[in-house]
């Protein structure tokens, strides 16, 4: 079924927006409510011949009052273009876990070598009749892809 993999993108790219979008000139705003929660993500990411991408690390979170995801994205080149790969629904127990996001990429935008990843806690709140995001962790780290 299709609806678990487009709920994930578009939850992905509303966090990559909420992320990013701001006054012009402005930073990204990248604020965690508690310092204690991580992502982390590994230092080599996988590329598969079907040009699907798998990534990982690990993350920590605390409670909430709706849904978190561990989403991820990775960008090679042009860092302004960033492809979501895949997300999952996060453990938010307080202890450490780890994190595994799996997704599709043309074979032709990827290659091996180096590439940058960003993975995000981003919880789902309810407000009235929306869910707003608010996230828990952010983090960046620059990785090589391998092809397995």
């Amino acid at each position: 079924m299709f609806l678990r993999p487009a709920l994930v993108t578009a939850l992905s790219a509303a966090a990559l927006l909420c992320v990013t979008a701001g006054p012009a000139g402005a930073a990204p705003s990248k604020a965690v409510t508690d310092p204690s929660e991580t992502v982390t993500v590994d230092t080599v990411g996988r590329l598969a011949s079907d040009g699907s991408v798998t990534l990982s690390g690990t993350y920590r979170c605390a409670g909430g009052t709706g849904p978190v995801f561990v989403s991820s994205s990775v960008s090679q080149g042009d860092s302004l273009v960033e492809h979501a790969i895949g997300g999952d629904l996060a453990r938010c127990d307080g202890a450490e876990h780890r994190w595994e996001n799996s997704g599709p990429v043309s074979s032709e935008v990827l290659k091996a070598g180096a590439a940058h990843v960003e993975a995000t806690l981003t919880e789902l709140r309810p407000s009235g009749l929306l869910l707003l995001p608010a996230f828990h962790a952010v983090s960046g780290q620059d990785v090589t892809l391998v092809q397995e």
